[in-house]
């Protein structure tokens, strides 16, 4: 009997005291809203334009592109995509912005790594040499390539602009590891770095320090540079890397719906004209 009361207690005590270390988990992504969004949405070509911006000057010191040809943003839909040049390898817009960068390549003669100007056949190269390098660059931690990170998050496009918007002070209680920052968005345990009572925080830690704050990017079209619009600006660019050819697709698959509507249509009618003299 006083075994199964001890039992009985430790319940007792395990399922009040539970709340406290269990891991909350992260916060439920913001919901904003977005041009490119549902069955015939299109990427806003101005925004798109200024989240390039944002990555180029802030986000790309530290995470690479690796699947994005610089000839991608003059393609239809892209970023500066001028319709006076179907093939976007000559857009000249493209070919400034790939002039800026320096790519590895090989010396034909010696098979010597070099480095030459990038063209707009190139991919956007990465900010570092290799792997150690950028570790060694970032307290450990590695900066994930953002070609197609839109597509590869839960709920991508409210993910990403939630922890771009969502760093705020850890809660009483809560002791945040050198180099990392709190945020309610981001998944994790916090449990055992939570000294407070009650419910565990939500959320957890991350390496990168908060990227945007206001009037960090000057927009060339007179935009309001807030931390809120770098944000969304920035996540516009990464949903349209993720996938560059979304609009095409859209406007490819509302035409083969009409057509099959119209094919289903003339089918019946020629149906009921087969049959209409034919006993059932």
């Amino acid at each position: 009997m006083l075994r199964k009361g001890l039992i009985l207690a430790a319940f007792g005590l395990a399922f009040v005291a539970g709340p406290a270390f269990a891991s909350a988990g992260p916060k439920e992504p913001r919901q904003a809203s977005w041009s490119f969004e549902g069955p015939f949405g299109k990427f806003d070509q101005a925004q798109v334009q200024r989240g390039y911006k944002v990555y180029r000057e802030v986000c790309a010191a530290c995470h690479s592109m690796s699947l994005l040809s610089f000839r991608n943003l003059g393609q239809k839909s892209g970023p500066f995509y001028d319709d006076k040049y179907p093939n976007p390898n000559d857009n000249p817009y493209v070919k400034s912005i790939a002039k800026d960068y320096q790519v590895n390549d090989i010396d034909s003669e010696t098979g010597d790594v070099v480095q030459r100007t990038a063209t707009s056949a190139d991919t956007f190269p990465s900010p570092f040499a290799n792997e150690a390098a950028a570790r060694a660059s970032n307290g450990g931690a590695l900066p994930p390539d953002l070609s197609v990170m839109i597509k590869a998050r839960p709920q991508g496009a409210q993910y990403v602009y939630s922890i771009l918007t969502g760093y705020q002070a850890p809660p009483a209680g809560l002791e945040v590891p050198p180099n990392q920052y709190y945020n309610p968005y981001m998944p994790g345990d916090v449990s055992a770095f939570y000294k407070g009572k009650g419910h565990v925080p939500v959320g957890g830690f991350i390496a990168m320090a908060p990227p945007l704050e206001a009037d960090k990017v000057t927009f060339d079209d007179g935009t309001k540079s807030t931390l809120d619009q770098q944000a969304k600006d920035v996540v516009a660019f990464l949903a349209w890397a993720s996938e560059p050819k979304q609009t095409e697709r859209k406007q490819f698959g509302v035409a083969a719906m009409i057509y099959l509507l119209i094919f289903a249509g003339l089918l019946w009618v020629s149906y009921r004209r087969i049959w209409r003299n034919v006993a059932h």
